[in-house]
C-alpha cells in the first residue's frame, strides 16, 4: 500500500491509522523499519506515531544519541514504550549491541521504530512492518508499507 502525504495533518492522520492497525507481538518487541533518503520523512513519521501514542515529550531525531526511549501512558495501552533508533551513524549490525538492542527486542511491550535498517540489517529480526518514505518533486511525501 502506498499513500501520498501532503501536509503534517495528513501525516498525523496516517500515523494514527497505522497505529490503530498495529498490535504487540507475543513473541517480543514489534519492530518497524523506516527506509528512505535524508529528508524523506522517517523522523517526521516517528514523531507522528509518538503523538498518536500520547507521547507528551518533544520527539527529536536520535541521530547523535542513536536511541531514545519514551514511556507510554495509559492512552497507549497497546505498548509500554516507544523505542526510536537511528542507525544512520552505525556501520554494522553488531553496533546495536551497546544500545541493548537484543534485550529491547525481547520485550513485547516495546514498539521499536528503527531508521536506516539497511545499515544494520544483518542483526535485525524480521520486521513486523517495513516502511519506505520518499519525497516527491512537489514537496509532498510517499509512504509505502511492505
Amino acid at each position: 500500500m502506498e499513500k501520498v502525504i501532503r501536509s503534517l495533518e495528513e501525516l498525523d492522520a496516517e500515523a494514527a491509522r497505522f497505529m490503530s492497525s498495529l498490535s504487540p507481538s507475543s513473541q517480543g518487541a514489534t519492530l518497524v523499519t523506516l527506509s528512505g533518503e535524508l529528508g524523506a520523512g522517517k523522523t517526521a513519521f516517528t514523531k507522528a506515531v509518538a503523538k498518536a501514542l500520547g507521547v507528551d515529550e518533544t520527539v527529536t531525531s536520535p541521530t547523535f544519541v542513536l536511541e531514545k526511549i519514551y514511556k507510554l501512558g495509559s492512552r497507549a495501552s497497546k505498548f509500554e514504550r516507544l523505542v526510536h533508533i537511528d542507525a544512520y551513524r552505525l556501520e554494522k549490525g553488531s553496533d546495536l549491541a551497546p544500545l541493548g538492542f537484543d534485550e529491547l527486542m525481547k520485550d513485547s511491550g516495546n514498539l521499536v521504530m528503527l531508521e536506516w535498517p539497511e545499515k544494520v540489517e544483518e542483526a535485525l529480526p524480521t520486521p513486523a512492518i517495513k516502511i519506505s518514505l520518499a519525497i516527491l518533486p512537489d514537496g509532498s511525501h510517499t509512504i509505502s508499507y511492505g
